[in-house]
C-alpha cells in the first residue's frame, strides 16, 4: 500500500525531480516490502532480521523524503498524510517483527 501511495505522489513532483527525488522515493517504497519478502525466504532468523533492518532503513528514508517534499513546497501535508500514516504503521510492524524474532532467537 505504501508503494502504491508513493507512485501516486511522485506524479505530483516537478518534472526536474523525475530522475532525482521521485526515483529515490520509488526505490525506497519498493525496497520495504521487497526486503521483508527476501528476508522471510532466507533460512535463518539472523538473515531475516538483517533484511528487516534494511526495510526499516528504507522506511525512514522515505519518511524523510516525504517531509522534505513538504518543506520545499513540492507536496502539501494533505498529500503526504496518508502515506506518512502508513509508514508509521509499517514501522510499528517492523519493530514488532524485530522484537519477536530477537526474543525467539535469544530463547533458543
Amino acid at each position: 500500500m505504501v508503494a502504491e501511495q508513493v507512485y501516486v505522489l511522485v506524479k505530483k513532483l516537478p518534472r526536474e525531480e523525475l530522475f532525482a527525488l521521485s526515483d529515490q522515493m520509488r526505490r525506497c517504497a519498493v525496497s520495504i516490502p521487497s526486503n521483508i519478502a527476501e528476508g522471510q525466504e532466507r533460512n535463518t532468523t539472523a538473515d531475516f532480521l538483517r533484511f528487516v533492518g534494511v526495510a526499516q532503513g528504507s522506511r525512514s528514508e522515505l519518511e524523510t523524503q516525504l517531509l522534505l517534499c513538504e518543506r520545499v513546497g513540492y507536496l502539501k501535508r494533505e498529500d503526504t498524510e496518508v502515506c506518512l500514516g502508513l509508514l508509521k504503521e509499517v514501522g510499528k510492524m517492523l519493530n514488532t517483527i524485530v522484537s519477536r524474532l530477537s526474543n525467539n532467537k535469544s530463547g533458543q
